[in-house]
């Protein structure tokens, strides 16, 4: 682009100058511009290449780029024919020293092939790690969701299982309901709860298989009182102990009944605890 634009800034100079003055001129005037530029550029390089910096250069070199532009945007804005296509290659000169100065600052960036070698290293590793990771978090996913659907599936069973459950329910309790509600429920009812409306039909029986005797009940003598009880208790253990016996509850409850005596559960253990105790 910096060529480029040193052959359209001579041309131009040559064109617009040629018919002002002799073309030897034009031509010194053009290889000036030129000339200063590209020493400005090369001298500014030097310096870059050294880790240095002038503004002075920088800004002769600006200069001498925006004189290149200047003469070829006068010389658009003055020319008869092709003026437009003039003036769309009058930005070359401005465009070339702006690349430069891109380049400038690449060079001040670049690395060595090690540095990039350690980078692309850094960064391929950094990629695997990324597509491990997505992978584990893709299995992660699929697994969450399969299990999902199975506990969805699970549930959706166990859901039309309760529904049937409840419709069947709710058939039963409609037949009971229907039974109940139904005219011929309370003579139903009545044929066999003679004790609910007695004389209204006779009362089943039960088939009896065998001779049947019937069962006195016992006569209960009255009831001993907590001392008695408790003096007959002793009795029995004092009198077992002198035969070298030691007897149990159980043992005791039998001989108490064997002797003809009853009392309930709770009175003859307690009654036996305090005996047991006295001993």
């Amino acid at each position: 682009m910096t060529a480029v634009s040193m052959v359209l800034t001579l041309a131009v100079v040559m064109m617009w100058l040629g018919t002002a003055m002799p073309w030897p001129v034009a031509l010194v005037v053009g290889l000036g511009i030129d000339g200063g530029w590209l020493a400005t550029l090369a001298y500014e390089r030097r310096l870059a290449a050294q880790g240095d910096h002038n503004r002075v250069v920088t800004t002769v070199g600006w200069s001498f780029g925006l004189i290149a532009t200047g003469v070829l945007v006068a010389h658009a804005l003055t020319a008869e024919r092709s003026a437009g296509a003039w003036l769309a290659v009058a930005w070359l000169p401005i465009a070339a020293k702006a690349l430069w100065l891109v380049h400038s600052l690449w060079e001040r960036t670049a690395l060595t092939t090690a540095a990039l070698d350690a980078i692309r290293g850094i960064q391929q590793e950094a990629r695997d790690e990324a597509a491990v990771a997505r992978a584990r978090l893709r299995a992660e996913a699929t697994s969450e969701e399969t299990r999902l659907a199975a506990v969805t599936a699970a549930g959706a069973r166990v859901a039309r299982v309760q529904a049937k459950t409840a419709k069947t329910l709710a058939g039963a309790w409609s037949t009971l309901e229907s039974a109940r509600q139904g005219e011929d429920t309370s003579r139903a009812l009545t044929s066999v709860t003679g004790r609910v409306t007695p004389g209204v039909a006779p009362r089943w029986e039960l088939p009896v298989w065998g001779p049947v005797e019937p069962v006195t009940a016992l006569e209960s003598g009255p009831a001993l009182s907590d001392t008695d009880l408790e003096w007959i208790v002793i009795d029995i253990v004092t009198h077992e102990a002198k035969k070298g016996r030691s007897l149990s509850y159980r043992e005791v409850a039998t001989l108490f009944r064997t002797a003809g005596h009853s009392a309930s559960e709770v009175r003859l253990r307690a009654a036996w605890k305090r005996a047991v105790g006295a001993s």
